[in-house]
This record gives C-alpha cells, structure tokens and sequence, in this order.
C-alpha cells in the first residue's frame, strides 16, 4: 500500500512547463516549413529586370552623317533576361552591326535580336540613326528608344540628340 501511495504522489510536468514546450516546438516546425515552402517558391518566382543604367548619343559628320546612341544595360533580376527588338518612337529597327546608309536605323543586339543577359550581367546596345529619306530627326530632338524582351517586357530610355 506505501508503494502505491508514493506513485500517486508522485508529479508529472507541470501543465506551464508542457504548454512553453509544445509553444515552442510548434513555433521550431512552422519556422521550417516557411524556410522550405520560401525556397520552392523562389523557384517559380524568378524574374527580369534589365535596367537601362545610362544612355547618350554623339553626332558624326560625314556621308551619310549619323547619330550613335549607346544604352548600357544591366539584367538585376534573378533570371536571365533576352532582348529580343529594339523600337525607336515605337517603331521597330531593323538588327545591324554598323551605321546603315542614309536614312536607316539600325540597332547592334547579339545576333539577329538574341541578346541574353544573365542575371547580373551587363552589356551594350548601340542604335545607329543615319539622316536622309525618312529619318528627319534634328539636333536636341528627344527620342524614345524601347527594348523589348522575350519576356513581354519593354524597357525605354528618353534620349536627346546632340
């Protein structure tokens, strides 16, 4: 009879002390279950952003005379980014790697329209607006030069001609 009188006696934990132990290892679990699900999530949540760092323009004299714009650009999204047409006052520059003849506007991306930025990377794109037939711009005219990417994004940049 003493035996069973000292096991009746005898305390659990207290019901404080089990609750802050559940409180806590509950608060241990969904922690980590945020840091995996944040990590999947990352996975599909990647994105571009190509921003246009800085942009001007020089004149060049001579036949035909031109104006070279340069935009440096910079991919600061966390997935890779491809540009994939160059527009000027929205209207669609056809891909070269060089001033055109008189009255063309053409535009240096990669390789016919293919250049990928990964994230992070840097790089140029130069648009070459030669003066004649059709291309009428004037000095201290601003243009609006877009980049559009493959993935739906458009990317402008006001420049004024010098």
């Amino acid at each position: 009879m003493k035996a069973t009188n000292k096991l009746r006696k005898r305390n659990a934990i207290s019901p404080v002390i089990a609750t802050v132990i559940l409180v806590a290892v509950a608060i241990t679990v969904a922690v980590g279950v945020s840091y995996w699900m944040s990590g999947i999530a990352g996975q599909y949540t990647a994105f571009e952003k190509v921003e246009i760092q800085t942009g001007y323009s020089t004149f060049t004299t001579g036949t035909p005379s031109y104006w070279t714009i340069t935009l440096s650009i910079k991919n600061s999204g966390s997935a890779a980014a491809t540009i994939t047409h160059v527009f000027v006052n929205d209207v669609l520059i056809e891909y070269g790697s060089d001033v055109g003849t008189a009255g063309t506007i053409l535009a240096s991306v990669g390789t016919d329209y293919s250049l990928t930025l990964l994230s992070g990377a840097s790089d140029e794109v130069t648009v070459w607006i030669a003066q004649g037939t059709g291309v009428t711009f004037t000095s201290g005219t601003t243009i609006n030069v877009k980049l559009h990417s493959a993935g739906a994004m458009d990317y402008i940049k006001l420049i004024r001609l010098t």
